[in-house]
């Protein structure tokens, strides 16, 4: 892992509704380092998606709003580009796999007329270029006959390879920043390690970065370096791979983990965390896990914890290791 590639730095987002306002992000700060595959995860709901759709500036205003916060590339801070900066940085510096390739792809245009349009808009070569890159992006997905998948339309592929193809993509002009967004989730056991064996060789060959957004604990501990843990709109734990999963800090991360169904328990019935996730209309004061938190102390319903650094590399948004705590 290299320098600082992408920094977020007090991220704040709203979405105002009919309902109220949504306080999806709040003080949202975490670091890509150049060439590391950053691991985040959280439950369904918890801004995972929001934090990946601010950074190429594709939340929606109205109804979403970014109102605080940094997010610096290379050094520039996105937010202040303008419109025709941010486009020729999307899909060519940094590059987004979503979940579901079916909304990304157009349905009336054929795999290849959208691939090779992305590699022509930013790589500035002719149309018979463009196609060999194509094709060869193909191949290192291990796509087979690359050729007549360009002339298909993706309702004629299955879903493992529409997702090779989203990924040969977005990999197209080598981008230095991939964000994916559960590009997994929607496939079969089998299907899913053979993409993420895909995206985990494709990234460290180029030498890429990668936000990897997951709810699959299994999956974050295959592929990532570092992890991220996020509540409800804050990020409560970041720490090495190995490490947040041999010595978790936060009580939700904990809870989190012993929920893991484990084959040596038998028929042991499955931990849970108490209570539900809060709406982010009216969320809780303080530390927002600590009504569902078997550990709060007396500040939690009314303090925001900091983020504090209990071991090298590990961090963690929690009052148990304030002064008088367990730090």
């Amino acid at each position: 892992m290299g320098a600082t590639l992408l920094e977020i730095k007090d991220l704040a987002v709203q979405f105002f509704t009919y309902q109220g306002t949504v306080r999806a992000l709040e003080g949202v700060s975490l670091t890509v380092q150049q060439g590391e595959i950053l691991g985040l995860v959280g439950e369904t709901g918890c801004g995972k998606s929001v934090l990946a759709r601010c950074v190429l500036r594709l939340i929606a205003d109205p109804p979403g709003k970014i109102t605080a916060g940094e997010i610096r590339f290379k050094g520039r801070d996105l937010l202040k580009l303008g419109r025709r900066e941010i486009r020729q940085i999307r899909g060519n510096e940094i590059s987004m796999i979503f979940q579901e390739p079916m909304s990304s792809l157009n349905p009336v245009f054929t795999v290849g007329n959208q691939m090779m349009e992305v590699v022509i808009l930013h790589q500035r070569v002719g149309r018979d270029e463009a196609r060999r890159i194509c094709v060869d992006m193909l191949r290192q997905v291990k796509m087979p006959d690359p050729e007549q998948v360009l002339a298909k339309y993706p309702h004629e592929l299955s879903g493992g390879m529409r997702q090779r193809a989203m990924i040969a993509m977005e990999l197209a002009c080598r981008p230095d920043l991939l964000l994916a967004d559960e590009p997994t989730t929607a496939l079969d056991v089998t299907v899913q390690a053979q993409v993420l064996s895909i995206l985990e060789e494709l990234t460290r060959q180029s030498g890429a970065a990668v936000l990897f957004i997951s709810h699959d604990l299994g999956v974050i501990a295959q592929l990532c370096d570092r992890v991220a843990v996020m509540y409800a709109g804050h990020i409560a734990e970041i720490a090495p791979v190995a490490e947040l999963f041999a010595s978790p800090l936060h009580p939700y991360t904990s809870g989190l983990l012993q929920a893991i169904p484990r084959i040596d328990e038998g028929k042991a019935a499955l931990k849970v965390i108490p209570g539900a996730v809060p709406g982010l209309i009216d969320p809780p004061r303080g530390c927002r896990f600590h009504p569902r938190c078997g550990q709060r102390l007396a500040p939690c319903d009314r303090e925001v914890p900091a983020f504090l650094e209990p071991a090298p590399g590990h961090r963690v948004a929690c009052h148990l290791y304030a002064s008088g705590g367990r730090g």
